[in-house]
């Protein structure tokens, strides 16, 4: 069976950008379900990648980045999805989780032939990574009650949209198993 990876995406947040306000109730309703996502993936030893914007601040590293975010007006949105010290983590400066980062070639040595989305935004850069994990032939899991969105219907068009044009299985994170990596 193919191997399951976990993909976080802006999870890592100062929430000091245009939207924040409108993406912020969202985000704390996601919350239990990006928990649930975690703890189902590590004790299914399934790898968890954290994909994030890096704020513009180029020679940010991931450890640049969570203490930012921790130091925002909403790290309590954070603090318990930060990622652990077995976490991956990947650096995107666009939309997609794949535009110009080495995450497929990531997915790639770890075996994952599978992914399941959780994070924000539903409508942006989980659409917008889903369609381009589709298109690199990878199974797409998004966990809906892990997806934080800034504008409702817009979000759950791009559920719709994930689900019937890229064969998405979309499902709430209770629902989702998580396989071990394939031998290596």
């Amino acid at each position: 069976m193919a191997g399951t990876a976990l993909i976080v995406i802006d999870m890592i947040n100062t929430y000091e950008h245009e939207d924040a306000d409108a993406l912020v109730d969202s985000v704390r309703s996601c919350l239990p379900g990006v928990g649930t996502v975690l703890r189902r993936a590590r004790a299914g030893d399934s790898p968890v990648i954290y994909v994030n914007d890096n704020f513009g601040l180029w020679r940010s590293h991931h450890g640049e980045i969570l203490q930012a975010a921790l130091a925002g007006k909403h790290s309590e949105l954070v603090e318990p999805v930060a990622p652990d010290e077995d976490s991956l983590f990947v650096v995107k400066a666009r939309h997609s989780a794949f535009f110009e980062t080495p995450l497929a070639y990531l997915l790639g040595q770890l075996g994952a032939e599978r992914v399941v989305l959780c994070g924000q935004v539903t409508e942006q850069c989980v659409l917008y990574s889903a369609l381009d994990a589709y298109i690199r032939h990878l199974d797409v899991v998004v966990a809906a009650d892990a997806v934080a969105h800034i504008d409702p219907g817009l979000a759950e068009a791009a559920l719709r949209m994930m689900d019937r044009n890229m064969s998405a299985d979309i499902r709430p994170s209770y629902d989702i198993t998580f396989n071990a990596r394939p031998p290596g």
